[in-house]
């Protein structure tokens, strides 16, 4: 696997139509483009420290990274999730500007840092009414991370892909909310469940990619919230 490659050619393919169907989950966040606000996310990969994977299975290299952080407990809006940096686009922003901009005030990255490999398709985010733009970045001069306001992040940390694709890892969260109940794939690494929007998204990332691995999907893992 040559990560980098692999990232820049899926938003070459994305740029020129070609990229393929993601799953049906992936394809299912949509909201009305009419209303919503917009926002934009940081898929930061490279590696971005010297701890390697726990996982021992050669499913990716051992020190291939992705930056991600929890969110405070005490927010209102999707309080203690799992998320990659990200926030609303300002006026007059591109999506690229924005992800880079709130990159550096949740997590004190140094954005110079960073080389952009492009952007994918705009996903819907419905409990909360946004169109995200997810951008895809390589981490070419890694910089140290931090929580810069923790009434914004419960902490920032790195998470090995090799251990986001080991099957053991995986499973599908299942939440309970207005009566209703909702299942999508989840990640269960360093102590942190990774689901929701998030989890959809690595899923369908990895999936794009030709990362992904089977796994067994009918490991349910409740999510309380």
């Amino acid at each position: 696997m040559s990560a980098r490659q692999d990232l820049l050619d899926l938003v070459q393919r994305t740029e020129s139509g070609n990229a393929p169907e993601p799953d049906a989950l992936w394809a299912a966040l949509t909201v009305d483009e009419s209303i919503a606000r917009r926002a934009a996310v940081l898929m930061l990969f490279g590696v971005l420290d010297t701890v390697p994977a726990s996982s021992g299975k050669p499913l990716a290299p051992a020190d291939l990274d992705v930056l991600l952080l929890e969110r405070a407990h005490t927010l209102e809006s999707h309080p203690g999730q799992v998320a990659f940096p990200g926030g609303s686009i300002d006026p007059g922003e591109t999506p690229v500007a924005a992800a880079l901009r709130e990159a550096e005030e949740e997590t004190g990255l140094d954005s110079g840092g960073v080389e952009v490999l492009g952007t994918l398709q705009e996903l819907g985010l419905a409990r909360s009414n946004f169109l995200v733009t997810p951008v895809l970045g390589w981490w070419a001069s890694p910089s140290p991370v931090r929580v810069v306001d923790y009434g914004e992040s419960a902490q920032v940390f790195r998470i090995p892909v090799r251990d986001l694709l080991d099957p053991d890892n995986r499973v599908m969260s299942t939440v309970s909310r207005g009566g209703r109940t909702f299942n999508s794939p989840a990640f269960t690494v360093n102590g942190v469940v990774v689901w929701g929007f998030t989890g959809i998204v690595l899923t369908g990332l990895f999936e794009q990619l030709g990362w992904a691995v089977p796994w067994d999907r009918s490991r349910l893992h409740e999510i309380s919230i």
